[in-house]
């Protein structure tokens, strides 16, 4: 059953750019990326089994390492602007891509907040539950406050929580409304509040929504069409840490100060705009 709360992106097919087979590598390349890909995602499953085993120091290390590599096995640079000071915190970002949330371990190992859906996808699913995944209920608003006491409860403890709180994926030219009740959790919580902005670009340095996760697209389209791309590279931009006890002044200053780093704009643009860049997809 869906509500009206619900966080509903509009973007699509429509918003990515056509497919460029120049821009894209050859298909040895792409097969050699996707068994990588596998046997990282294999490695995972066994790695997630003795991090438990490890310090707090090396299982971090461990856990860095590892998502480095796999952006690497996809053809990905990793570009990271800033620095997150040490200790426990609610980090807050843009929403475009499952790469997201690969992206922002590299940057601190962190507990991800996720849809329940994210349980059923091939090895992630697993691998996000093994590594602390904190997973919401969408589909029940009064499972709401009961997940941010549970959000908050982690941050008292001094976990590093990771938070879209758009809700959904967006293209990155557009984006969505940053909606406030995480924000209650970090207040209740006393934690700081650090926001990231993301943003992926072309081998040729320009913005580019082709690594956006939307619409009916399956995990499985948008590995392949990673996997495709040549030079893709996402940037980690770490921006003033937020201070306030309004969660909704809280989450319109992240929404902005996220909006200014990316040049994306909250909504879906003009009309217009949207149709002309369905008829150049066709």
């Amino acid at each position: 059953m869906n509500h009206g709360w619900i966080p509903v992106s509009p973007c699509g097919p429509e918003c990515q750019p056509p497919r460029d087979r120049r821009a894209e590598v050859g298909l040895a390349r792409v097969v050699l990326r996707l068994g990588s890909t596998a046997g990282l995602l294999l490695i995972g499953c066994v790695l997630v089994l003795v991090l438990s085993m490890l310090r707090a120091a090396w299982r971090q290390r461990a856990m860095t390492a590892w998502f480095r590599t796999l952006l690497r096995a996809l053809g990905i640079r990793l570009v990271i602007e800033g620095r997150m000071p040490p200790g426990g915190a609610l980090v807050v970002s843009n929403h475009v891509s499952w790469l997201d949330i690969v992206a922002l371990q590299v940057l601190r190992p962190m507990r991800m907040l996720a849809k329940v859906e994210v349980q059923s996808w091939p090895l992630l699913g697993a691998l996000a539950g093994r590594v602390g995944t904190v997973y919401i209920d969408r589909d029940r608003l009064s499972a709401l406050p009961d997940a941010v006491r549970t959000i908050a409860d982690e941050l008292r403890a001094g976990a590093v929580i990771g938070a879209f709180p758009e809700g959904t994926t967006w293209c990155g030219r557009a984006s969505g409304r940053f909606r406030p009740a995480v924000f209650q959790a970090a207040i209740d919580a006393g934690a700081r509040m650090q926001p990231v902005a993301l943003r992926f670009r072309t081998a040729a340095g320009e913005p580019t929504t082709a690594a956006a996760f939307l619409g009916d697209a399956t995990l499985v389209d948008s590995v392949l069409a990673v996997a495709r791309m040549r030079g893709l590279a996402v940037e980690l931009v770490v921006l003033p840490e937020l201070i306030g006890t309004d969660r909704r002044e809280l989450a319109s200053r992240a929404q902005r100060a996220v909006e200014a780093s990316t040049g994306s704009a909250c909504g879906h643009g003009d009309p217009v705009e949207v149709r002309m860049r369905r008829s150049i997809a066709a």
